[in-house]
C-alpha cells in the first residue's frame, strides 16, 4: 500500500497521531463498529497516523484475535489516508514477536515496540528484545521511550544500538527530556514523537516531527491547526492554538488515567456511545467526567462533534 501521501523519510509515520482508545460496549466487549467511526473520525479531523493497541487502547487487556481485528478493521476504514502503527509491546519477547507477526498478517504499517515493562532489562537485553521483533515482519518500527510505565528509561548508548537497525525509524519519547531528544535527533537520525500532549509544541521546538497523543482523539482539529501553523513557520498562531488545548491537555493527562479519560472525554463529545473498559481500568466517576466536561467547555470543544447516542 503506498503511504506517500501521509509519509516521508522525516515523517516516516506522520505528524499527527493517537493513540487509539479501544471502544467497547457496556458489557466489555470490543466494538468494532465504533473503532472503524472512530478511526475514520481523526483522520477526517485531521490525523495523518493511529496507534491501535497501545497503552490508551488497554493492549494488556485485549486478547491476541482482538488485537489483529482492531488493526484490520482501522486499516481498512482509514484505507491509504493514515498510517496504521500497531502496538507489539510485550515483557515477554517472544509474546512481542508473535504480537508483531500478527499484526503485519492483519495489515499494519508499521510497530511501535515498548522498552520491555516491569522486568527492567539490561541495555543488551532491550537491544536484543527489538531485534528480535524487528526479524518477524518487514514493518518500520517505532521505539516507544516511557520510563513511568516501564520502570526503565533508555540510555543514549541503547538509543543509538537500535537506531542502528534499519528498520528502527522513530521514537515515540515520553520521558520529558526535550533536550535529551534534541541531542539523540541529531546523533541518530531518527524521527522523533512527542509522547505527552502537554510537551508537543516543545517538541517539535526540539526537533521533532509529530506528536502521538491521547488529547489529540478529543481536539483533533484543534492538533491538526497547531501543526498546520507550525508547518507554516506561524510559531505564534502554534502557540496560541496550544494555549487554547491546554484545559483538555490537563483533564486527560493529569490524574494519569489517560484511557478511561479519553473514552470519557469522547461520550462526551458524542464520538462513542459508551465508556466501558476491562478491568483493572474503571470508567470515570460522574465527578470525574463532570471535570472532563468542563475542560472540554473550557476549550470550546462542547457542542462541536456530531456522533452517537449515548449508551
Amino acid at each position: 500500500m503506498a503511504m506517500s501521501a501521509v509519509t516521508s523519510a522525516t515523517h516516516p509515520f506522520g505528524s499527527l497521531l493517537s493513540a487509539m482508545v479501544t471502544p467497547m460496549t457496556r458489557d466489555g466487549a470490543v466494538d468494532l463498529e465504533a473503532t472503524a467511526r472512530l478511526a475514520r473520525h481523526l483522520v477526517d479531523a485531521g490525523h495523518d497516523g493511529l496507534v491501535v493497541n497501545g497503552t490508551t487502547g488497554e493492549a494488556p487487556t485485549t486478547h491476541a484475535p482482538e488485537k489483529a481485528e482492531i488493526v484490520r478493521v482501522v486499516v481498512e476504514a482509514v484505507g491509504d489516508r493514515a498510517v496504521v502503527v500497531a502496538g507489539a509491546g510485550s515483557n515477554d519477547t517472544a509474546h512481542a514477536v508473535r504480537m508483531a507477526e500478527q499484526a503485519a498478517e492483519a495489515g499494519a504499517h508499521g510497530l511501535l515496540v515498548v522498552t520491555p515493562y516491569y522486568s527492567r532489562p539490561a541495555p543488551d537485553g532491550i537491544v536484543a528484545h527489538v531485534h528480535a521483533v524487528a526479524a518477524a515482519t518487514d514493518l518500520p518500527i517505532m521505539l516507544y521511550d516511557v520510563p513511568g510505565r516501564a520502570g526503565v528509561r533508555l540510555t543514549a548508548a541503547t538509543i543509538d544500538a537500535l537506531a542502528a537497525h534499519d528498520r528502527v525509524v522513530a521514537m515515540k519519547d515520553a520521558t520529558g527530556d526535550v533536550v535529551a531528544a534534541a541531542e539523540s535527533v541529531v546523533r541518530t537520525g531518527l524521527a522523533w514523537y512527542s509522547g505527552d500532549d502537554g510537551l508537543a509544541l516543545a517538541f517539535l521546538a526540539h526537533g521533532a516531527v509529530g506528536l502521538v497523543g491521547v488529547a489529540t482523539q478529543a481536539a483533533p482539529e484543534g492538533f491538526a491547526r497547531l501543526f498546520a501553523a507550525w508547518r507554516d513557520g506561524d510559531a505564534a498562531t502554534a502557540l496560541d492554538v496550544y494555549r487554547s488545548l491546554l484545559p483538555v491537555v490537563t483533564a486527560l493527562n493529569g490524574a494519569g488515567f489517560q484511557a478511561a479519560a479519553a473514552k470519557a472525554a469522547l461520550v462526551e463529545l458524542g464520538v462513542l456511545g459508551s465508556s466501558a473498559m476491562r478491568l483493572p481500568l474503571v470508567p470515570f466517576t460522574d465527578d470525574e467526567v463532570a471535570g472532563v466536561r468542563a475542560a472540554l467547555a473550557a476549550a470550546g470543544l462542547l457542542g462541536v462533534v456530531p456522533g452517537a447516542e449515548r449508551v
